[in-house]
């Protein structure tokens, strides 16, 4: 063992690729620009633009938000290490022409593994990453011995976004995304926080803004959500709405939700960085997030007709489980309703009577779209 007292970054990046990262930067904490982001962490915190997350305007006891600074949570930290694990494929995007009877599920809730018997299951991108992580961790302890750490895969008192543009590994598209120059923003973000200091001669070089005049991503938002260049109110971003929003939606977003029933990947999918990457880079599929081919372009009726049983048999161990059984039909409700077809009526009645209000009241809206008034009481 070497024992050696500061991080390496190349070290750092080389076991990170080794335990199964697509990419990797370690960046030294606090970095030059850790004030200037806690400050528009709590301007947009402030403009109430976190809706209903209340986790994210946590404080401590001295009233500072805990994500604003990864320092204020752990004032131990010196160095973090960001990692990037791409998910693209070449299959369809969400803006294809496609058949108004299927739905949209967010590309990166594909995610599958195989099992013991060679089955496709749902795999959950938190755990497979975590488990990458304290395999990395593992490794630059047998390098550098003990040293404090904590690993998070969107699930800690983090901005990833923010540490993964100082670490190199890209810059803040007008998506609010990151985006890396050769793999696009298909990715998932996953840092090793440590109380190791970084080497002076391994400070990161920032990647610069390239996303020009460019204006895609802004333009294609059904729900008008990214509200100017950099900046999201994320109370109307589809993904918010379809996952993390409780309860009725209102009825002008609901109109732009379309088929968009987990998640929404529009605004990258519109984005010419990804097009790029997918012509320039060979797609390399990752095993334990490869995607479930059912889960592309699903048909809305097969999503709707699951009973809650089957929910859990079919998304067991996927993110999808996060929107639960009733924000998904309230989701297909409006995906229903948006699609035109007087068809999907029938199951919207039958909705009418759900013990769900948001359920209820996606129903009633449907039927009032597709032009009927409904036959059962709410």
């Amino acid at each position: 063992m070497k024992c050696l007292t500061r991080l390496d970054s190349q070290i750092a990046r080389a076991f990170a690729i080794e335990a199964a990262f697509t990419e990797a930067r370690a960046v030294p904490l606090p970095y030059g620009e850790s004030r200037r982001d806690a400050r528009r962490f709590e301007e947009w915190v402030s403009a109430g633009r976190a809706g209903t997350m209340g986790w994210i305007e946590r404080r401590n006891e001295a009233g500072e938000f805990v994500r604003a600074r990864v320092e204020t949570p752990f004032p131990w930290v010196r160095s973090a290490v960001v990692c990037f694990v791409s998910y693209d494929s070449a299959l369809l995007r969400s803006i294809d022409a496609t058949s108004p009877e299927t739905a949209w599920i967010a590309r990166y809730a594909w995610t599958s593994r195989g099992d013991a018997e060679g089955k496709r299951r749902a795999s959950d991108y938190h755990k497979v990453l975590l488990k990458r992580l304290k395999a990395l961790e593992t490794r630059l302890r047998s390098e550098y011995g003990e040293f404090e750490a904590r690993a998070y895969v969107d699930t800690g008192p983090v901005v990833e976004r923010s540490l993964a543009v100082a670490a190199g590994l890209g810059w803040t598209g007008k998506n609010t995304c990151l985006i890396h120059p050769r793999l696009g923003s298909f990715g998932f973000l996953a840092v090793l926080l440590t109380s190791l200091p970084v080497q002076e001669q391994n400070a990161p070089t920032m990647i610069p803004d390239r996303c020009g005049s460019c204006r895609r991503c802004i333009d294609a938002c059904p729900t008008q959500a990214l509200i100017a260049p950099y900046q999201m109110d994320a109370s109307r971003c589809i993904s918010y709405l379809t996952i993390e929003h409780k309860g009725p939606v209102a009825e002008e977003l609901a109109e732009g939700m379309g088929r968009q029933v987990f998640g929404c990947d529009i605004c990258q999918d519109v984005c010419p960085w990804n097009q790029k990457a997918l012509r320039s880079s060979p797609v390399k599929i990752d095993r334990e997030l490869e995607p479930r081919s059912e889960l592309v372009n699903p048909a809305l009726d097969w999503l709707a007709s699951m009973t809650e049983a089957e929910f859990e048999a079919v998304f067991n161990g996927s993110p999808v489980r996060r929107a639960g059984f009733k924000g998904l039909r309230r989701n297909l409700a409006i995906a229903m309703a948006n699609s035109g077809l007087e068809r999907f009526a029938e199951r919207l009645e039958a909705w009418l009577a759900d013990a769900d209000d948001g359920v209820r009241t996606a129903a009633h809206w449907g039927l009032k779209k597709l032009g009927r008034t409904g036959t059962r009481s709410a």
